[in-house]
């Protein structure tokens, strides 16, 4: 059986809405898009460099997906980029079909949270999901979610969408790890007490 673990940026607020470019996710009249990049530093660097390589596959959200897909493949000086090239990477999309246009892509066939748990109950490495929040609400309220690797940052933005919405279901996590950046980010990484095996 493999692990799923998500892999969110967030605010101490708990936005995660576009937090890598101005204009990456607009919804809702969101304007602070960009937020994460004045803190990204070596330690987050060499933090993903090392998780990433050892995951088996992405499991990524409609929007992501093609976010992602449009932006990585063009980034040629950058270590992440052959990571997320040579990665499987599963889509949840009802809207989308194949052939995808990022290599290494599949779609997921069917309800996406039961396509992911038959992938979850496959043997070998992690499963990650990045972003993808509203597929990340889903996950978690089916108990699938392992383990939430959080890049807390020391920002408050009061407004956008959360990765732990008002209305969602309880959730109990115990810290594995946590390490400080040198720009004040906290990247933890929790345990779900409320995954179903």
């Amino acid at each position: 059986m493999s692990k799923l673990v998500a892999i969110e940026s967030v605010t101490l607020d708990g936005v995660m809405q576009a937090p890598g470019r101005p204009d990456e996710d607009r919804r809702g009249d969101f304007t602070d898009g960009g937020w994460a990049v004045p803190y990204a530093d070596a330690v987050a660097g060499s933090f993903m460099a090392d998780r990433m390589p050892g995951s088996r596959a992405l499991v990524l959200g409609r929007r992501t997906y093609e976010d992602f897909a449009g932006y990585w493949p063009k980034q040629t000086d950058n270590p992440y980029t052959e990571v997320l090239d040579n990665s499987t990477k599963y889509v949840a999309s009802t809207t989308l079909s194949e052939p995808l246009p990022w290599r290494n892509s599949v779609l997921l066939e069917g309800d996406p949270c039961d396509a992911v748990g038959a992938l979850r109950e496959e043997p070998g490495g992690d499963l990650v999901v990045l972003g993808s929040g509203e597929l990340t609400r889903s996950l978690m309220r089916r108990g699938l979610v392992d383990e939430f690797v959080l890049l807390i940052h020391p920002l408050v933005l009061g407004k956008g969408r959360r990765l732990f919405s008002a209305e969602g279901e309880r959730a109990a996590l115990r810290l594995l790890d946590s390490v400080p950046t040198s720009t004040g980010v906290v990247i933890c990484t929790y345990a779900s007490e409320t995954a179903h095996g």
